[in-house]
């Protein structure tokens, strides 16, 4: 079993010193959905909402979120991120959303891919509550990554 990097020996949270890793381009992908009722859903799909575009909305809900990963997480590193992508896509049962971040850097960004989804589902669910409150945030998860030392993952 690995060791758990965010304690020290003694048990004590550390935020890890990448300070001696190498710099390498790392992108994470990750994904998540929100489930609705068809009235919701319908009430998405024509677009007419008093809040704004809800699909554009919870892009950008998306990208600001990944740029406060380290604010949000407390031993994220702060990373200067090179792009984030959000992309929302509207499913039978709701909606799908998958984030794409990317950085050079000597740490992964697979919290911010994460966080970017995250919020964009949120997003979604507070412009909607109105018109359903059972909504469901669901499945969110890591899908890939590539760069530094653990190097390729993918689901």
């Amino acid at each position: 079993m690995s060791e758990l990097t965010h304690f020290d020996k003694d048990g004590r949270v550390n935020m890890v010193d990448v300070g001696g890793k190498a710099v390498t381009e790392r992108i994470a992908i990750a994904r998540g959905s929100v489930h609705m009722s068809a009235s919701a859903l319908a009430h998405l799909k024509s677009g007419e909402n008093k809040k704004g575009d809800i699909l554009t909305i919870a892009e950008l809900a998306g990208i600001m979120g990944a740029k406060k990963t380290s604010e949000l997480i407390p031993l994220c590193h702060p990373l200067p991120l090179t792009s984030v992508k959000v992309e929302l896509t509207i499913s039978e049962i709701g909606v799908d959303i998958t984030a794409r971040a990317k950085t050079k850097g000597q740490t992964g960004v697979e919290m911010e891919a994460l966080t970017a989804v995250s919020v964009s589902c949120l997003t979604v669910y507070d412009m909607l509550k109105a018109v359903d409150k059972d909504m469901i945030i669901t499945d969110i998860e890591l899908m890939e990554k590539t760069g530094g030392k653990s190097g390729h993952y993918k689901k």
